[in-house]
């Protein structure tokens, strides 16, 4: 029966780094199937975490309106260079740019309630797991859905 963080999560966590920009970073989302990827740096310390929402946010309407208006100022009547349009129409930002920063995080002895508790209370949907301030593992809804239909029975 599952007790805490180390018994349901997922071990083999897939990461980016801070510099990786947005196409690096929705290939690893699209490649793994998931929806959100923590930021490590190069020692396994988690930075942030990166969601398909903070990549789909660049290319929402109101910010290209935004972008569009920015261009039309900087041009101010002139032609502006078409590598110079092109640059700016495609997303740049690398993963340290669009991250959020302040990741709730737990341990591995955290027990399976707790984590449930700060899923819910923060409206998150995975819980990166720390060693000393590494990243060795992620908790998601569906882990702790496949805990329970597993064990059929968790201790909350």
């Amino acid at each position: 029966m599952a007790h805490n963080a180390s018994d349901v999560m997922t071990r083999n966590v897939v990461s980016v780094r801070p510099d990786d920009e947005t196409p690096v970073i929705a290939a690893v989302l699209a490649k793994h199937n998931i929806s959100a990827v923590p930021v490590i740096d190069g020692d396994g310390k988690l930075l942030g975490i990166v969601s398909e929402g903070d990549l789909m946010a660049p290319f929402s309407r109101m910010t290209m309106a935004r972008r569009a208006w920015w261009l039309e100022m900087l041009a101010e009547g002139e032609r502006l260079a078409p590598e110079f349009l092109n640059y700016v129409s495609v997303d740049h930002h690398a993963a340290a740019d669009l991250m959020t920063k302040n990741v709730i995080t737990a341990e591995e002895t955290t027990p399976i309630p707790a984590i449930a508790d700060l899923l819910m209370l923060h409206k998150i949907k995975r819980v990166p797991i720390l060693r000393e301030g590494r990243v060795v593992g992620i908790v998601s809804r569906a882990d702790i859905m496949r805990a329970i239909s597993h064990a059929g029975n968790i201790d909350l």
